[in-house]
C-alpha cells in the first residue's frame, strides 16, 4: 500500500477508535445509573407503579363506598355551620353588601319608571338580607345548606374519581393482589376461585417475579391517587379508617405479550447492552492511546498539510476547529443517546454507525487542526501577528472606524441643537404618518384619522419640507456661482433656521471674497511697487560707486578729484549697507526668526535715551519737540535694545520728513493694564495715500525718494512691536501724521 493512504488509514482508524471509545464510555454513563439495579422490578419507575396501583386499589376495591351510602354518612359539625354563617362576614356586613348590590339596580329601575321591576329587586334583596339573618338565628336553619354543599362536593369527588378507573383495569392486567381487612377479616383479591370455595392465599416468592407486602388505610389512597381530596373525605365522612394488610405480586405466569414483560426483557438486553459499550469504549480508547505514542503516521500527515491550512486567517482556523470539535462532540453524544435502542431497531443502527464515521471524520480534523493551531501559536509574536491578519481584528478595526463615524456624525447632525431637533421631529411625523398608514390595513376604521392626519400634518409637512428643499437648491446654485468666481446678488436670509444661517455666513463669506480680491489686487500693486522701489533704491547708490570707481581708475584724476570720488563712494557704500541691513533685518523679523531678551525697562527712560541721541540734530533742526508724561517711571517686560530702535526709527522719520517750523508733539502715559508712547508731528509731504500702506517696507511719505531713508522704518518698528504682543497704530488727518504704540505692562506695576 502506498505511504500517503497507509498513513490516512492510520489516521481514520485511530479516529474511529476515540469516537467508539468515548461513546461507549458517555453510553455507560449516561444510562448507567437507570440501569444498576437487579431487574426492572427493583427500579424506581416500577416502584412508583406498584404504589400508583395500590392507591387505585384501595380507592376502587379496598374503600370503596356507593355514592348514596356516601351521602348518608355525611355529618354536620357546629364548625362547619360557624364556617358557612361567618363566610362572608358579620351580619351587619353581610347585610349591608346586600343593599349596596341592589341599591344601583333598585334606582336604574327607578329612573326608567319602572316600578314592577323596583318592586322585585327590593323583593329578592329583601329575601336575601332574611335568609342571612335567619342563618345567624339557628344553627338548624344553617344545617341542610351545609349538608346540600358537602353533597355537591361528594358529587364531584365521585364524577372526578371516575375517569381513573380505566387506569386501575388496566393495572389489574399485570399485577395479582391479596388483602384482608384487619377487623372485619374480609378478604380482596384478584385470585381465581377454586371449586367455589373462597379464594386462596397462594402467592408466594418463588411463583412470582415482584412480590412485597404492604399496609394500606383509606389515606393511602386519597394521597395516592387523589392528591387534594383528603381534607374534602375528612370534613364529609369523617369515620375511622379502615386498615388492610396483604400482598401485591406480579406472576412469573404472566403472558410475553403483557407490556411489562417487555419492559423487564428490555431492561435485562439494555443492562448487557451498556456493559459492552463500557468495556469495549474502554479498550478503544487504550488502543488510541497507544496508536498515538507508537504511529509516526501524524505529524507526516501534519507537514503535508499545514502549509495549506495555514494560508487561511487565524480565527477561520480556529473557527473550523471549533466546528468540527462540536461536530464531533454532537455525534458522539448522538450515538451515545441511541445505543440502547439499537437492538431490535435497524433505523436506530444505521443512524448510530452513520454516527461513528461522522464522528471519526469530525475527530480526525479536529486532532489535525490542533496540531496545526498548535505550531502557530506556540510563539506568541507569530501569533499576535497571525491574528492581526484575520477576519475579526479587521471586521472590529472596520467596526471600530464605522461606529466612530457613526458617532461622530451624529455629533455633527447636533452641532445645531435646533437644525437637529426639527430633523428629529419631521422624521417621527415621518414614521408616525407610515404607521398610521399601516393601521388602515389592519382596520378600515382607521382611515378617516389617517386621512385627518394627512390633513393637519402630512401636507403642512411635505409644503416645508419643500419650501426648505428649494432654499437648500438656491444655496447651491449660489455656492457654484461663487466658486465659478461669480460673486452676483446676497441671498435672502429670513427665520432662524440652520439654512438661514447657512445663507449669512455664505452672504459674509462672499463679502470676504471680494474684500480679499481687493487686497490681492492692492498686494499685486504694492508688490510691483516694491520691486520698482528695491531696484531703484539698490542701484542707485550702487550706480553711483560703480561710476566713480570707473572715474578712480583714470590715471590723470587730480588727488582732490581722487579724495572727492572716494567720499562719495564711502557715503553710497554706507547708504546701500543700511539697505541691506534693513532689508535683512525685516525679512528676519518677518521670518520669525528674531529672539528677544526680554527684561523689566523703564519706557520713559528708554524714550529719553533715544531723544538724547537725536540731541544735537533735534537742536539745529526747526522743529520744536514737545515730550509730555516722563515724571514717573513706566514698566514694561520688552527687548530693551530691540524697543530703541523702534523709538530710533520714530524720531529719525519725524526728524526726515516733518514740515520745518512745526511742532513735534511725544506723550507716554499707561493705564491699568497698557502703556501708550504716541508721536504727533505735520509732514513735508502731502499724505494721499492709505496710512495702512505706510507700513509696506520700501513706502515712504517722500514719493519722489528724495530722501536718505530706507522706507523699512516703519515697517521694522511694526514687526518689533509685534513681536512684544503690543501694537502700532499709524493715523493721518490731512498732513497731521499720529503713531501710536500700545504695550503691556510688566506684572506689579
Amino acid at each position: 500500500m502506498d505511504t500517503k493512504w497507509k498513513n490516512r488509514l492510520i489516521l481514520a482508524v485511530w479516529a474511529f477508535l476515540v469516537s467508539f471509545g468515548l461513546s461507549g464510555i458517555l453510553a455507560a454513563a449516561l444510562f448507567g445509573s437507570h440501569y444498576i439495579y437487579k431487574d426492572y422490578f427493583h427500579t424506581p419507575d416500577f416502584q412508583y407503579q406498584v404504589d400508583q396501583f395500590a392507591g387505585y386499589l384501595s380507592t376502587f376495591e379496598l374503600h370503596d363506598l356507593p355514592l348514596e351510602e356516601a351521602k348518608k354518612a355525611i355529618t354536620v359539625t357546629k364548625e362547619d355551620i360557624d364556617e358557612h354563617r361567618y363566610r362572608y362576614g358579620t351580619l351587619p356586613e353581610q347585610v349591608d353588601n346586600i343593599k349596596a348590590q341592589y341599591e344601583e339596580r333598585i334606582q336604574g329601575a327607578l329612573d326608567a319608571d319602572n316600578q314592577d321591576a323596583v318592586d322585585a329587586f327590593k323583593a329578592e334583596r329583601d329575601g336575601k338580607i332574611e335568609d342571612i339573618t335567619n342563618n345567624f338565628k339557628s344553627d338548624d336553619y344553617v344545617r341542610p345548606k351545609v349538608m346540600k354543599e358537602k353533597e355537591n362536593k361528594l358529587e364531584e369527588y365521585y364524577k372526578k374519581r371516575e375517569g381513573l378507573r380505566s387506569e386501575f383495569e388496566r393495572e389489574n392486567d399485570i399485577f395479582e393482589y391479596y388483602f384482608k381487612n384487619t377487623e372485619t377479616k374480609k378478604v380482596y383479591t384478584d385470585l381465581p376461585n377454586s371449586g367455589g370455595e373462597a379464594p386462596k392465599n397462594d402467592m408466594n416468592k418463588k411463583d412470582s417475579l415482584y412480590f412485597t407486602t404492604m399496609t394500606i388505610g383509606r389515606d393511602y389512597a386519597i394521597n395516592n391517587s387523589y392528591p387534594g381530596y383528603e381534607q374534602l373525605m375528612d370534613s364529609i365522612i369523617p369515620t375511622k379508617a379502615s386498615t388492610f394488610e396483604g400482598k401485591i405480586a406480579i406472576p412469573k405466569s404472566l403472558p410475553v405479550s403483557n407490556p411489562i414483560m417487555d419492559e423487564y426483557e428490555n431492561y435485562k438486553h439494555n443492562q448487557w447492552l451498556l456493559l459492552i459499550c463500557g468495556i469495549t469504549g474502554m479498550i478503544a480508547l487504550l488502543l488510541s492511546l497507544w496508536m498515538l505514542k507508537k504511529s509516526q503516521a501524524f505529524p507526516a500527515t501534519v507537514e503535508k498539510w499545514r502549509p495549506y491550512y495555514n494560508k487561511l486567517p487565524l480565527d477561520v482556523r480556529v473557527l473550523f476547529f471549533i466546528l468540527t470539535g462540536i461536530g464531533f462532540t454532537t455525534a458522539v453524544f448522538s450515538v451515545s443517546s441511541q445505543s440502547i435502542f439499537v437492538i431490535g431497531n435497524p433505523v436506530n443502527g444505521v443512524e448510530s454507525v452513520a454516527g461513528l464515521i461522522i464522528a471519526s471524520f469530525c475527530m480526525g480534523y479536529t486532532y489535525l487542526q490542533w496540531k496545526y493551531l498548535s505550531f502557530s501559536v506556540k510563539d506568541w509574536q507569530n501569533a499576535k501577528a497571525e491574528w492581526k491578519r484575520g477576519l475579526i481584528y479587521k471586521a472590529g478595526k472596520k467596526s471600530s472606524q464605522l461606529f466612530k463615524k457613526v458617532l461622530q456624525s451624529l455629533k455633527e447632525a447636533f452641532l445645531s441643537q435646533t437644525a437637529g431637533i426639527q430633523i428629529l421631529i419631521i422624521m417621527i411625523l415621518i414614521y408616525g404618518l407610515g404607521a398610521a398608514a399601516v393601521m388602515t390595513i389592519i382596520h378600515p376604521i382607521f382611515i378617516l384619522m389617517y386621512l385627518i392626519l394627512i390633513g393637519v400634518i402630512g401636507i403642512p409637512l411635505a409644503l416645508i419640507v419643500v419650501n426648505k428643499i428649494g432654499y437648500f437648491n438656491r444655496i447651491v446654485d449660489t455656492t457654484k456661482e461663487i466658486a465659478s468666481g461669480k460673486l452676483g446678488d446676497n441671498l435672502d436670509v429670513s427665520g432662524k433656521t440652520v439654512l438661514a444661517t447657512l445663507a449669512g455666513n455664505i452672504n459674509v463669506l462672499k463679502q470676504g471674497y471680494k474684500h480679499s480680491q481687493n487686497e490681492q489686487a492692492k498686494s499685486e500693486r504694492l508688490k510691483t511697487e516694491l520691486i520698482t522701489n528695491v531696484s531703484h533704491d539698490l542701484r542707485t547708490p550702487l550706480t553711483s560707486i560703480i561710476t566713480y570707481t570707473e572715474l578712480l581708475k583714470n590715471k590723470d584724476v587730480s588727488n582732490e578729484d581722487r579724495a572727492a570720488y572716494l567720499e562719495i563712494i564711502d557715503r553710497k557704500s554706507k547708504r546701500l549697507k543700511v539697505l541691506i541691513d534693513d532689508l535683512f533685518e525685516v525679512s528676519k523679523m518677518a521670518s520669525g526668526n528674531m529672539e528677544l531678551n526680554k527684561e523689566k525697562v523703564d519706557l520713559v527712560q528708554l524714550l529719553q535715551q533715544a531723544l538724547g541721541e537725536y540731541d544735537d540734530i533735534i537742536n539745529d533742526s526747526s522743529l520744536q519737540f514737545r515730550v509730555t508724561n516722563t515724571e514717573k517711571p513706566i514698566y514694561a517686560l520688552v527687548d530693551g535694545q530691540k524697543m530703541w530702535r523702534v523709538f530710533d526709527n520714530l524720531i529719525g522719520n519725524i526728524l526726515k520728513y516733518s514740515l520745518e517750523n512745526s511742532r513735534v508733539y511725544i506723550a507716554i502715559k499707561k493705564d491699568s493694564r497698557q502703556a501708550l508712547i504716541t508721536f504727533k508731528n505735520v509732514s513735508k509731504y502731502e499724505l494721499n495715500e492709505n496710512s495702512e500702506e505706510l507700513f509696506e517696507r520700501f513706502k515712504r511719505g517722500d514719493t519722489s525718494r528724495h530722501t536718505d531713508g530706507s522706507g523699512l522704518g516703519l515697517a521694522i518698528a511694526k514687526s518689533i512691536v509685534d513681536l512684544h504682543e503690543g501694537r502700532l497704530e499709524i493715523e493721518t488727518d490731512g498732513d497731521l501724521f499720529k503713531v501710536s504704540i500700545m504695550l503691556n505692562l510688566a506684572e506689579n506695576h
